[in-house]
């Protein structure tokens, strides 16, 4: 007796809002930042952007800035504040000694490890970071831990840029040291669609509800 196929899983996978220190180009990785005035306003963008939706659940960081932009979205759609569901694995990359530190003060204290981090050496890590296959295993088992529980249902997940990131080389088969090519903007609406078996891109990088672009960091 065959096994019926289970119903796909909808995905929204959102940036969190700006903050201070994306303006800064300052690492943020795991540090808790808060969304700043802009960011608040860009996740209420959001919010009514996917309101009307059919978003069943939201999964959000629990970082700060993740989980403010989360609940913004949860505002919009008729969703629950206590709703939310926090879940550490979708916490940005952890960038060890570069949390706190600025693109340039990177290159100028450390110029061999700038170098391997430009490079996205596959199992390089900064000290007391993650690696980008580190990151790459703990985003795959955080999707499949959180979609294979809503089958044929819509979920948002509320991360961060590295999450993204790999997300989207998991869908399109990218290596993760692939130079990138996608955008990775705050707020902007990305979709994609579940199965046991695969992660499928729908659309990426949708920002028409958004009247000025958002700042796109490659770490933070």
């Amino acid at each position: 007796m065959s096994v019926a196929p289970q119903a796909p899983v909808r995905i929204t996978a959102v940036r969190h809002g700006e903050t201070a220190w994306n303006v800064d180009t300052r690492i943020q990785g795991q540090t808790d930042i808060d969304l700043n005035a802009q960011g608040q306003w860009q996740a209420q963008r959001l919010g009514a952007a996917l309101a009307g939706g059919g978003l069943d659940h939201i999964y959000s960081s629990d970082l700060a800035r993740a989980r403010n932009t989360a609940a913004a979205i949860a505002a919009h759609t008729g969703i629950a504040p206590q709703a939310v569901r926090l879940h550490a694995g979708l916490r940005e990359r952890a960038f060890g000694v570069f949390e706190g530190r600025t693109h340039a003060e990177i290159e100028a204290d450390w110029p061999q490890d700038a170098l391997l981090w430009r490079q996205r050496v596959p199992d390089w890590a900064p000290q007391g970071g993650e690696s980008p296959l580190t990151l790459q295993q703990r985003v795959t088992e955080t999707l499949t831990h959180i979609a294979a529980r809503h089958a044929g249902e819509h979920i948002a997940l509320v991360a961060h840029g590295g999450v993204l990131d790999m997300l989207y080389r998991i869908a399109t088969g990218q290596a993760v040291d692939a130079p990138r090519t996608w955008a990775l903007g705050n707020c902007a609406i990305n979709r994609l669609l579940w199965t046991p078996e695969s992660l499928t891109l729908v659309g990426w990088a949708d920002t028409g509800h958004l009247d000025a672009g958002a700042r796109d960091e490659q770490t933070t």
